[in-house]
């Protein structure tokens, strides 16, 4: 025990007088700007109708909620205190000013991949915010997992500190792709399967998982979607919210994209879709996606004209105004359900949440916005999602969709702004 805390302890670093903006040089805080927004700093470190930057936003997690901190230069409650060489150790090593270990809620994991030069420019960006007094709630993890001495033996088991090493056999594009998925923009942090310790698998990288209750689909080629995910479409989707062929954004995607991505240049969006594209073959797939569009576009009428399907009659009344194309190529403001990925998961819950939360004008693309349903009972909304998931895939049915859909219901009702 004793050779184990001697090995979890880290130093303090001193406080600093919180360092003057004009210190910084303007073209240090651009860039800063930039990569703040490629690592989605606003979305994680604002709780909703809060201060920007100034934390509160609640992660739920199996073990308990973790309340993110205040990064704004408030000296008391924020990190106006903190000098570089404390905020590059919390990026890079996970240990806070006062040399406490931080949970891994924040993914230094990932950010220990990023170079010295962008953690300053991160650092010059945070140091020149507006400063904002604002303490966050107390985390709910229970003992001992609220003790942070523990979170070296975490760190042990599946941290490995070290900047991003570019791969030579790959082209400049890719290897920016790369830099930014794997360490700023944490991509795997959503988007790969976690351990019963909380860690992500690293053998199924990118491989899908449940995050705040939505799935956030394998961006391999394990993703279910009929059409693969290509360079064009990962480019569009995550610049607009919006591809053609998979849907519009919605749930947790959707402020990364509109809050975080928004800031990142043209150039950077690009990479990282070179970079996801390759990882799900999509190249090799293309082939497939014209014979998948007609498919889709075959059924997109169904649910017209039979009156004598009660599930058609329901799907003719709720959706088939704004759903249906005629081709040859689906719009993008009429969304065609046979190929968005929501109807082809192992599970209904995104498509649940959709039926009962809509989507708003932040959620989706610019323009694009559809109601919610959640005047519909549990049993209609269940009624939906069988019949589409029958006539517009070919995949087994879902089971017990009304039951989940009731407890989606229940959530979103007991849910409150943090």
């Amino acid at each position: 025990m004793i050779g184990f805390l001697a090995l979890a302890w880290r130093p303090a670093i001193l406080p600093i007088d919180p360092p003057a903006k004009t210190s910084f040089p303007a073209e240090l805080i651009a860039s800063g700007q930039i990569l703040a927004g490629a690592g989605y700093c606003e979305v994680c470190h604002t709780r909703q109708g809060g201060e920007k930057l100034a934390g509160g936003y609640a992660l739920r997690s199996d073990f308990g909620t973790i309340y993110s901190t205040n990064i704004t230069p408030e000296p008391e409650t924020g990190i106006g205190r903190w000098s570089l060489e404390a905020f590059t150790r919390a990026m890079h090593e996970g240990v806070a000013r006062d040399g406490s270990h931080l949970f891994p809620a924040f993914p230094y994991d990932h950010y220990t991949k990023i170079s010295d030069e962008d953690v300053e420019a991160l650092y010059a960006y945070l140091m020149t915010r507006p400063p904002v007094k604002a303490t966050a709630p107390v985390n709910t993890l229970p003992f001992p997992l609220n003790i942070r001495t523990l979170q070296e033996g975490w760190k042990l088991l599946f941290f490995r500190s070290g900047r991003y090493r570019p791969d030579a056999a790959k082209s400049a594009e890719w290897n920016r792709g790369a830099y930014l998925a794997e360490g700023l923009s944490h991509c795997g942090g959503c988007h790969t399967p976690r351990n019963l310790l909380g860690a992500e698998k690293a053998d199924h990288a990118y491989g899908g998982a449940v995050i705040e209750d939505w799935v956030a689909p394998a961006l391999t080629d394990e993703n279910p979607s009929p059409a693969p995910w290509t360079q064009g479409e990962l480019f569009s989707y995550l610049r607009s919210g919006v591809s053609p062929l998979h849907g519009v954004s919605a749930g947790s995607m959707s402020p990364v994209i509109h809050t975080g991505l928004a800031a990142v240049p043209d150039a950077d969006i690009r990479a990282e879709a070179i970079y996801f594209a390759e990882l799900d073959h999509a190249e090799a797939r293309t082939a497939a996606t014209d014979a998948a569009i007609k498919k889709a576009l075959a059924t997109s009428a169904l649910g017209t004209g039979q009156e004598y399907d009660p599930d058609a009659r329901l799907y003719a009344a709720a959706c088939v105004a704004c759903h249906y194309n005629a081709g040859p190529n689906p719009l993008p403001a009429r969304p065609e359900l046979a190929l968005n990925s929501a109807l082809t998961l192992s599970e209904p819950t995104n498509f649940i949440h959709v039926v009962l939360e809509g989507i708003g004008t932040r959620d989706g693309g610019p323009g694009l916005v559809m109601p919610s349903y959640a005047a519909l009972g549990d049993a209609d909304i269940a009624r939906l999602a069988a019949y589409l998931r029958r006539t517009r895939t070919d995949r087994s049915p879902w089971t017990d969709v009304e039951t989940k859909v009731a407890a989606l219901r229940r959530q979103a009702a007991s849910a409150k702004p943090e």
